[in-house]
């Protein structure tokens, strides 16, 4: 053999799938399987942190690893959604982005406020980017926790980006990644929570750093399997001699038609035995007293409460003073203009409403800080979640 191949095996190796895969740097069909097992234990562990974060039960489907473009996404999600972008920081050099529907951002970040998951109306703003964002930074630092594991290197990302994206729209190379004018890997997942979400998520990634990830991934594997040694074999076992026999005392005639039981020789342990009377064994009485257990009740849902509102300290919650409200006819509306009074529907020195994101929480009076207005609360109307911290 002088080490050319010969047509046959450059044919063989073309019509190969898994040989076409690595010629054009996409990836292999094993690499596919391993990207998708790697997604599927981080999303695994991304599901139970979402869970203790809105209090619901929140189920993930096996992913599907695919290539797509960004047409296929516009094709597949014509209404606006939410593109959250994880940069890792540490162990892996490269990013991916999370893609969730408008509608579910709504459903989670109810939930997480504290609410049911049902005040979805309105547009999407800055306090449901702010939200899914630290969402996503507990989800996907528990997740780079499972990858470290799987690579046996320290895995670490930066705080994760949200930004809501109109898929119609051309890609903004500016505002997302360069990868996605390319072709990439795309994985898609089934998530459900509870009843209020059902619906498709997706993960991006460049092909590059899938790879990365495969050949970490592997290289583990391959550490794994030379540190596993196989056991020597046990020496063969040795033949014992024979126990020497022991001499037992003969019984004693102690006059009363039984005799007594031997005494253990000088020097020989003393063996417990039952005591024999009438050829029946008397045994010890044992104290048998039946298992007590704990009534079991219903766990009350607000125990996770102080654990998820240390979650979100952070999100910022728009705090309004309403002094009063009236009604008026258009014809009165129109009739507006410079120093015209509006009667309100409060009484003066009456308490003013505390509302926060548009819910009534408290009272308060006005009053004046140096040259700015302020607002001294005086009843707490509807008590928040957590109280004492």
């Amino acid at each position: 053999m002088d080490g050319v191949l010969s047509q046959e095996e450059i044919s063989a190796l073309l019509s190969d799938p898994n040989g076409a895969a690595q010629a054009d740097g996409k990836l292999t069909d094993v690499e596919k399987d391993a990207i998708g097992e790697i997604s599927n234990i981080s999303m695994g562990t991304a599901a139970t942190t979402l869970f203790s974060l809105v209090n619901r039960k929140v189920e993930i489907s096996t992913p599907v690893v695919s290539y797509a473009t960004w047409d296929d996404l516009s094709k597949s999600y014509e209404k606006p959604c939410v593109f959250i972008r994880i940069a890792y920081t540490v162990g892996l050099d490269g990013s991916n982005i999370l893609v969730l529907k408008e509608n579910d951002v709504k459903i989670i970040t109810d939930l997480m406020m504290g609410g049911d998951g049902t005040n979805i109306d309105g547009e999407l703003g800055e306090l449901h980017l702010s939200a899914i964002s630290e969402a996503m930074n507990q989800m996907m630092g528990s997740s780079a926790t499972s990858l470290s594991s799987m690579l046996n290197k320290t895995i670490d990302i930066s705080p994760p980006m949200a930004d809501l994206i109109d898929m119609k729209d051309q890609i903004d190379e500016a505002s997302i990644d360069e990868f996605l004018s390319k072709e990439f890997v795309r994985i898609t997942f089934r998530m459900e929570i509870g009843d209020l979400v059902d619906s498709e998520i997706m993960q991006l990634y460049p092909i590059s750093f899938a790879k990365e990830m495969c050949e970490g991934v592997t290289r583990t594997m391959e550490i794994d399997a030379q540190s596993v040694k196989e056991p020597e074999p046990a020496p063969a076992p040795t033949s014992a001699p024979p126990p020497a026999p022991v001499q037992q005392a003969a019984p004693v005639d102690m006059g009363m038609g039984q005799p007594m039981m031997a005494q253990p020789m000088m020097g020989q342990p003393m063996m417990a035995q039952p005591m024999m009377m009438g050829q029946q064994i008397v045994q010890q009485p044992v104290n048998v007293q039946p298992a007590q257990f704990g009534a079991f009740g219903n766990v009350p849902m607000g125990i996770y409460q102080p654990e998820n509102i240390n979650l979100i300290m952070d999100v910022p919650l728009e705090v309004t003073v309403e002094l009063g409200r009236t009604s008026k006819s258009i014809s009165d509306i129109l009739d507006f203009g410079p120093g015209k009074i509006i009667e309100l529907n409060k009484i003066a020195g009456e308490p003013i409403d505390v509302l926060v994101n548009g819910k009534y929480v408290a009272k308060g009076e006005v009053v004046v800080i140096e040259e700015s207005f302020g607002v001294r609360i005086t009843e707490i109307v509807n008590a928040l979640p957590v109280q004492q911290q």
